[in-house]
């Protein structure tokens, strides 16, 4: 019903849900940030608020949907983006209720009806972001329930959605394990697992700035994002001075 309902918004009632939903997440960032912090006891607060105010301003909505037009001597040809239908989305517990609302933003503006299987360990946060879309939609003049998700989500339920045959795409942020088992479900599938970003820091770098950059990026809540620095490759003739600006800005240096 979700689906049908969006689907059969125009983009602009779409953008009106989307900024009611940014909307929200301002409002409630903190919120979220103490809830995800609290129930998966992982992270930061100051950080998470931060990363939800991120989403919030920066998510794309209804403006990549961009229809093109292409004339030639035997005609016309329009190309229009079309919505994938019902999306079956895996959502973390490092990122519970940003993922929810970032991946809702997008998934909406194209036109997707959305069935959300959150981290078993995130359940709460997860689903106070769900209910926050739906909210803002109902405030926006869209429908009560705009996207779902489930009281109770394990390993079955998120197998029940990966085969089911109104499910036509499939997103999955997490671990190793549940994003292979996306990607090899055999349907059209969008995998965002475990990253182990590297630093190159050569000889025409800021040494001062990059020494207090790779702290702020790698401590920033607690380095649960997968695109936080995990580890740094260093010139030789500039690594002890990197790493006197890195234990400047609060790095440990184990003997």
């Amino acid at each position: 019903a979700g689906y049908l309902a969006v689907r059969a918004m125009s983009l602009s009632e779409r953008e009106k849900v989307i900024a009611q939903i940014r909307s929200l997440c301002r409002a409630e960032a903190p919120v979220m940030a103490a809830l995800g912090v609290s129930e998966t006891k992982m992270g930061k607060v100051e950080h998470k608020t931060a990363k939800h105010i991120l989403v919030a301003d920066k998510t794309p909505g209804t403006s990549d949907i961009v229809s093109q037009v292409k004339t030639g001597d035997d005609g016309l040809t329009l190309t229009e983006m079309a919505p994938f239908g019902v999306v079956g989305s895996i959502t973390p517990s490092t990122n519970p209720s940003e993922t929810v609302i970032c991946n809702s933003i997008g998934m909406i503006a194209a036109g997707n009806g959305v069935v959300f299987n959150p981290h078993p360990n995130a359940i709460c946060t997860s689903n106070y972001a769900i209910d926050l879309v739906n909210r803002a939609s109902l405030a926006a003049g869209g429908p009560e329930v705009l996207v779902c998700s489930m009281d109770k989500p394990t390993l079955e339920s998120a197998g029940i959605m990966q085969s089911h045959p109104l499910v036509r795409l499939l997103v999955c942020t997490g671990g190793p394990g549940v994003v292979r088992s996306v990607l090899s479900s055999g349907k059209k599938a969008i995998g965002a697992g475990a990253g182990n970003p590297p630093v190159i820091v050569d000889d025409t770098a800021d040494i001062k700035k990059a020494g207090k950059d790779i702290i702020d990026g790698c401590s920033f809540d607690n380095n649960l994002p997968c695109i936080a620095e995990k580890e740094v490759f260093a010139f030789r003739n500039i690594a002890d001075e990197l790493i006197s600006e890195m234990q400047k800005n609060g790095a440990y240096k184990i003997t």
